[in-house]
């Protein structure tokens, strides 16, 4: 490790391990409870975050200290969320708006001197209320006054054990790297939350509550143009009969009613077939509450033509 680490370096990078710690019990994710427990460092507890601010510094010796945590807050529960843009764009980085509109605001000069001073920080991405997937190390690539935001890119793991690889020039084909497969993941992560939620974790078609045994399928695929990662799109199904409605030996008819395939209904097997497959024929969908949280009938409806082409 490079004797150019300073305090603030060594800080960061404990706070790094911490939440590493932290996500690798939970499947990559964090929870509020988490980060207010903060970590040890020198003998002393750092918080990882303010739970009411969306921009943390720690306090440093001397100096007013650059952001180590920038929070996006996840969707309210009840609402639709829109299709987030941030993660959905072709954009080679993340966009964070500024506290509020001063840009001279404290919170905000802290991101500020983060990318000055080329510091590595946490990006807590909101999936729902209470839980986060941290995104780190991250670096603050650019500031734009002008439209009250900051643009952030992941970083390679290796790129931060020392301030100058952080700062070269060639860095920026696989911090974009970085950041895409990041986007990737957290589409990923953030639908199947929505619809996790929106269905009550339990699977549409068996009721199986089980949240390790569920998956957010799309109704659309999300290399169809319309396939975005929104919960009118998705379904909320156990492993079984995911598997089952990708290879289309279930399908979901535009009145939300199951349908299986004739040929496994004529077969003889054991008692999953019977009871997990053969036995969902004409049950009707549990749906979410929300009428704006369902399956759009389009979407299931174009869907189903190619359940019966199968």
């Amino acid at each position: 490790m490079s004797a150019t680490l300073d305090h603030d370096w060594h800080l960061r990078l404990a706070a790094f391990a911490a939440v590493k710690t932290l996500a690798d019990r939970r499947g990559g994710v964090v929870t509020s409870a988490d980060l207010d427990t903060g970590f040890e460092f020198e003998g002393e507890r750092i918080r990882l975050w303010d739970s009411r601010r969306g921009i943390w510094r720690p306090r440093q010796p001397g100096r007013d200290g650059a952001a180590l945590t920038i929070v996006t807050t996840p969707p309210r529960p009840g609402r639709t969320p829109p299709y987030d843009d941030q993660i959905g764009s072709d954009a080679e980085w993340f966009v964070y708006r500024y506290e509020g509109e001063a840009p001279d605001l404290w919170t905000n000069e802290a991101v500020r001197r983060a990318h000055v001073e080329a510091r590595p920080l946490i990006y807590l991405y909101g999936i729902r209320p209470g839980l986060y997937e941290p995104i780190f190390p991250c670096t603050v690539i650019a500031d734009h006054p002008d439209d009250l935001a900051f643009h952030v890119m992941a970083e390679p793991a290796a790129r931060i054990l020392t301030p100058e690889l952080t700062a070269m020039p060639g860095a920026t084909p696989p911090r974009a790297y970085a950041t895409s497969s990041v986007k990737v993941r957290l589409h990923q992560r953030r639908f199947r939350e929505l619809v996790l939620t929106a269905y009550r974790f339990q699977c549409a078609m068996c009721r199986l509550r089980h949240g390790e045994l569920l998956d957010a399928a799309h109704i659309l695929p999300d290399r169809d143009e319309r396939g975005r990662p929104e919960v009118p799109n998705g379904l909320c199904l156990c492993k079984i009969h995911h598997g089952a409605y990708d290879a289309n030996i279930v399908g979901v008819a535009p009145d939300c009613r199951i349908h299986v395939r004739r040929d496994v209904l004529e077969e003889h097997d054991g008692p999953m077939l019977r009871h997990g497959l053969q036995e969902m024929e004409g049950v009707p969908l549990q749906l979410p509450r929300s009428r704006d949280l369902r399956p759009r009938w389009e979407y299931l409806e174009e869907r189903f033509a190619r359940f019966r082409a199968a």
